[in-house]
């Protein structure tokens, strides 16, 4: 009776459970055929603009300095950041470019020009700089650091006026998610035209733009994208190519298939029904056979630019679905308030910054 009753429950708990996007018979149709298209360009080598873009990621990527994050998924250099800057102590004089915030601003001015201070965030608390109660509710306050830069012009002391006008810079830098913004610029550096490519502050611009593009590609419709969408996981990846990975808790429990599906219906809808709203994308910059590794380079990783070593698979190095994995049982032991009693119910703390929600590669057509 109790196993009975054991089946029973678990019948009405999967027919309970929130009906996962599964690829109906015209999905699967779609995807097959888009695969078909992936693996043939994917069999041929990296072209020229393929090299362009992997080599405009890597200049930014030496030009910052920033982390490098191995195979396992650990951090083993930690380089400069979007607040610090790397002069030596005591030094009276620098160079811009060994300012991180300087370098962020860099990103946001060719996506936005002089505009580009109103677009970015700068977030405040009230009485967070005067009050000394940890325990005291604080409402958010919400600016531009545009609306600071001109507030600062009323500081009649030069030298004061310029750390007001930095200081907002450096805040906006670290107030203002800029991943979006360093994959644009990367692009844009070697030499794709907007109508090639979505430039935008947020992944999802270029992202729902590929998925369009093989869409169109399927349709035989002609398309300037210069992306389409692969399956991640099935394709061979390449020079130049973009890795993407959702934020959305509300498809965690959904594989990768099922997230791109999900997407794929809701091309040409509105914005706001878009599901894939906090994500983030890298640049493919080197390819390793003899490892079967790829490097990936992105912004806003753990606040710098960062590079990433990746695991491939197969004779054919398509993108691998396990990229690290969990620390080993019992790896963590001091007390937290908040997961205790996590490892004796089978949870344990993922420590690979690797291991991500990747569920699409944007091909370089």
């Amino acid at each position: 009776m109790r196993s009975a009753a054991c089946a029973v429950l678990m019948v009405m708990g999967l027919a309970l459970r929130p009906a996962l996007a599964e690829p109906d018979r015209a999905g699967t149709a779609f995807w097959k055929s888009v695969q078909a298209t992936c693996n043939a360009t994917a069999a041929k080598p990296a072209g020229e603009l393929g090299r362009r873009i992997a080599q405009s990621a890597i200049a930014e990527f030496n030009q910052f300095g920033g982390h490098q994050i191995d195979a396992t998924g650990r951090l083993f250099h930690f380089g400069l950041t979007e607040a610090e800057h790397e002069q030596d102590e005591g030094a009276r004089q620098g160079k811009l470019g060994q300012l991180g915030w300087w370098q962020v601003m860099k990103y946001w001015r060719a996506l936005y020009g002089d505009e580009a201070p109103d677009k970015l965030e700068v977030r405040g608390y009230h009485d967070g700089s005067t009050s000394t109660q940890d325990g005291q509710d604080a409402a958010l306050i919400r600016g531009s650091a545009g609306q600071l830069l001109r507030a600062a012009e009323s500081v009649t002391d030069p030298e004061a006026r310029e750390m007001l006008r930095e200081a907002a810079l450096r805040a906006a830098a670290t107030d203002t998610s800029w991943s979006a913004a360093f994959v644009s610029y990367v692009v844009k550096q070697a030499g794709v035209a907007p109508a090639a490519f979505h430039f935008a502050n947020a992944h999802r611009a270029f992202i729902y733009d590929a998925f369009a593009t093989s869409a169109d590609e399927l349709n035989h419709k002609t398309s300037e994208q210069i992306y389409r969408a692969c399956p991640i996981t099935a394709t061979k990846p390449r020079l130049g190519d973009i890795v993407c990975a959702h934020r959305e808790t509300a498809l965690s429990d959904l594989s990768e298939a099922q997230v791109r599906e999900k997407v794929r219906a809701e091309v040409g809808g509105p914005a706001s029904a878009q599901s894939i709203r906090r994500s983030h994308c890298e640049v493919v910059v080197h390819v390793d056979a003899g490892a079967r590794k790829m490097y990936s380079i992105g912004g806003n990783v753990n606040q710098a630019v960062a590079a990433r070593k990746l695991n491939l698979h197969g004779r054919d190095l398509k993108f691998s679905a396990h990229q690290g994995g969990p620390c080993g049982r019992g790896s963590w032991t001091l007390r937290q308030p908040d997961t205790e009693g996590a490892h004796a119910s089978g949870h344990e703390p993922h420590c690979s910054l690797n291991d991500k929600k990747w569920f699409v590669l944007l091909q370089l057509r």
